[in-house]
């Protein structure tokens, strides 16, 4: 078999990518259903701990919705490098998986915790 369908059937390779795949369009749909189409201001979208109370920082909704861009680069990145690599090492494929998982997982988390700041 050719390393490309080698790493199409390998499982725990198809298991992360499909996790990975859930936790982008899970972010996208969390994302696209609090941000409210006719509101454009008043998102906070950074906290700076140094200065203190004044440390939230408002915006747009485009830097909102730049989570969701951020998420399918981080995706279609580790797709490529995972398939890459697979062909000379197959723990190295998944270890680049498993460390986008973790940071989509992490986007995931600091978006809705944006969004509640709202």
């Amino acid at each position: 078999m050719s390393s490309e369908q080698k790493y199409f059937h390998d499982r725990l390779v198809l298991l992360l990518l499909s996790v990975s795949t859930f936790l982008v369009l899970l972010s996208s749909v969390l994302i696209l259903s609090r941000v409210a189409g006719g509101r454009n201001e008043g998102y906070i979208v950074q906290y700076r701990t140094n200065l203190g109370i004044g440390g939230f920082k408002t915006g747009s909704t485009s830097e909102l919705l730049a989570f969701i861009v951020f998420s399918g680069i981080v995706l279609a990145t580790n797709i490529f490098v995972s398939f890459r690599v697979y062909r000379f090492h197959r723990q190295f494929s998944i270890t680049v998986l498993g460390l986008g998982l973790i940071l989509l997982a992490l986007s995931l988390i600091v978006s809705n915790a944006l969004l509640v700041l709202r």
